[in-house]
């Protein structure tokens, strides 16, 4: 266990603070107003892949209660929203025809923001594509990339003007590995060579994309953002130091070296031999546009082993709801490695939390090892920029209990409770201390503006 955090540590006054969402995760409404179906809609469907059976058809109902979710969040006093859209609200074909209806939802949502003053930050692709274009091969097939492109383009030509940022993908590793290799989520495939292909394609359209929108004359900040996590060895041996070698290639460099290096690394295309992706002339390139910004989502660190699967806990560190280790020190020791490792642009948090259980008592809910890993969290982010870090924000994951994907609603990661049979919102003590930690924050700028105006 770790002592609380006694001290409140300062940031630059433009770093942004704010919180996260996912469109299949909490909008619900289906195939509302239009909406297409997505491989999420599809996957849902088989029997088995998520833990206690239920699917995205309601969620949070956001799409009815976007209103009351805002001011959730103008009561935290973050200065920013990240959600994302989604492709078959907006787009139901994946191509195509657009959704009036669909687009005027996400309207209405950055208007609303922005109104509050809050900046919003709208994420592209959070894993949710068409069925329709999944049915034509989704991401293994390289026509989804200019889909993708005509997709973004069409997003900002109607919402571009307001958004702060734009992130073309999230999780691309998530989407490649646990969606086509290993089959976990959708679309459920288990083909390794078609992983590979889905990543390549997943980054050539991101490089893509930056560039049509930019040629556009997209306003908003541009980039991605990446799941990273410090790869180590469980011990010392010379094995588990080759296998943490491999499995940092394959998790963290083979997404950060061609987008800031402009090339896959090398050990890792070794590794994959026949597996490796059909690479065009031009595709390097384009992969390395350069972004505005990288986007970082961190939970906890990797250890690797080659013989036995190393256990999270083992060295006395708690342990989350999904069993993941809860380890602030990693997220310093992975942004030091960028730092050190890539010429970077600003960095963002862009999703940090955890699942514990959680229980309503007489309308709080007492969470206190969520307030705890966050507040830990930021310490060890603060510590990074102390040392030198590009960083430019940070946001807790998420704003609500949600739909946590295959793990369906067992998992809660929310700074809100919400009670799915009613609705009902709850601020959870982590987003009280959270509201309350912004506020210090802001007090503390506001003190140096005035004592640096009596000097």
């Amino acid at each position: 266990m770790r002592a609380p955090m006694t001290a409140s540590p300062h940031f630059p006054p433009d770093f942004v603070w704010g919180v996260a969402t996912s469109a299949f995760q909490i909008e619900g409404a289906h195939l509302a107003d239009g909406k297409g179906p997505s491989i999420w809609d599809d996957f849902c469907q088989r029997p088995g892949v998520i833990a206690d059976g239920s699917d995205g058809r309601v969620a949070c109902d956001h799409y009815r209660r976007w209103a009351e979710d805002l001011e959730l969040i103008t009561q935290l006093g973050v200065d920013a929203y990240r959600f994302s859209v989604s492709w078959p609200r907006v787009q139901p074909e994946g191509a195509g025809a657009w959704n009036e209806k669909g687009l005027d939802f996400y309207e209405r949502l950055v208007d609303g923001l922005v109104a509050r003053g809050i900046k919003p930050y709208l994420t592209l692709n959070h894993w949710d594509l068409p069925s329709a274009l999944q049915a034509r091969g989704g991401w293994g097939q390289r026509d989804t990339v200019q889909r993708f492109v005509d997709y973004a383009c069409g997003v900002a030509e109607r919402l571009g003007d307001r958004v702060a940022a734009i992130t073309t993908h999230n999780e691309p590793w998530v989407i490649a590995t646990l969606g086509h290799e290993t089959g976990t989520f959708a679309p459920g495939l288990k083909d390794r060579r078609l992983a590979m292909q889905v990543t390549h394609h997943l980054l050539l359209s991101h490089g893509l994309a930056l560039q049509a929108l930019r040629a556009q004359g997209c306003r908003s900040r541009l980039g991605i953002v990446l799941n990273l996590s410090p790869t180590m060895p469980a011990t010392d041996s010379a094995a588990d130091h080759a296998r943490a070698r491999l499995d940092d290639g394959r998790s963290n460099r083979w997404f950060l070296d061609p987008l800031l290096k402009g090339a896959y690394p090398a050990d890792v295309l070794e590794f994959l031999g026949a597996d490796v992706p059909q690479i065009e002339a031009g595709d390097a390139r384009d992969i390395a546009t350069p972004m505005d910004f990288l986007g970082v989502n961190y939970y906890t660190r990797h250890m690797s082993s080659a013989d036995e699967p190393w256990q999270a806990g083992g060295a006395g560190h708690d342990v989350t709801e999904m069993g993941w280790e809860v380890y602030p020190e990693g997220l310093t020791a992975l942004l030091l490695r960028l730092h050190a490792d890539y010429r970077l642009p600003p960095i963002y948090v862009k999703e940090n939390g955890a699942a514990f259980k959680d229980t309503l008592v007489n309308g709080r809910v007492h969470d206190t090892q969520r307030r705890d890993y966050i507040a830990h969290h930021i310490q060890a982010l603060a510590e990074a920029v102390a040392q030198g870090v590009p960083m430019a924000g940070y946001m807790v994951w998420s704003l609500l209990d949600n739909f946590e994907w295959a793990s369906g609603y067992a998992k809660r990661f929310g700074l809100v409770h919400v009670d799915y049979a009613t609705q009902r919102r709850t601020l959870k003590d982590s987003a009280l201390w959270y509201r309350d930690f912004l506020a210090l924050q802001r007090q503390r700028h506001e003190e140096a503006v005035c004592l640096a105006a009596s000097d």
